[in-house]
């Protein structure tokens, strides 16, 4: 009977490993099928993407975009020159040209001396001649 017990045990520990190798091949076809249809899902998804981007970009042309954004930034130029304009103090005719107001002012300054020296009374010459040379 005990022969036999541990005949019986030794068909049982070899049936057990067959079933643990089936339970093993058979977890890892499960995880194959997990990752294979998780890869489809994937897959298909992307297609989707694709199929969404191609709808939006359909009515997009290049040309028309660096045109648009060639516009954008003419109007950022505009637009910041308009704001430096209204930021620049007012200056209501204070500009003048320095050069031209040194040179006016020179003029004027060489009247007042012109007009200075016509005032001026020299005394007048002698009539009496003067003696010869020693």
């Amino acid at each position: 009977a005990a022969l036999q017990a541990l005949k019986r045990k030794k068909r049982y520990e070899k049936q057990l490993s067959q079933i643990d190798g089936t339970l093993s091949t058979i977890e890892f076809q499960r995880e194959a099928l997990e990752n294979s249809h998780t890869n489809t899902e994937v897959l298909k998804n992307m297609g989707y993407a694709a199929q969404a981007m191609k709808k939006v970009h359909q009515n997009m042309d290049l040309n028309k975009i660096d045109d648009l954004m060639q516009d954008i930034t003419e109007q950022q130029d505009v637009a910041q020159e308009i704001s430096d304009a209204i930021s620049n103090r007012a200056t209501f005719g204070d500009e003048f040209d320095e050069d031209e107001l040194m040179a006016e002012l020179e003029e004027l300054e060489q009247e007042e001396l012109n007009k200075g020296m016509r005032d001026v009374r020299l005394p007048s010459v002698p009539s009496t001649s003067l003696p010869s040379g020693p």
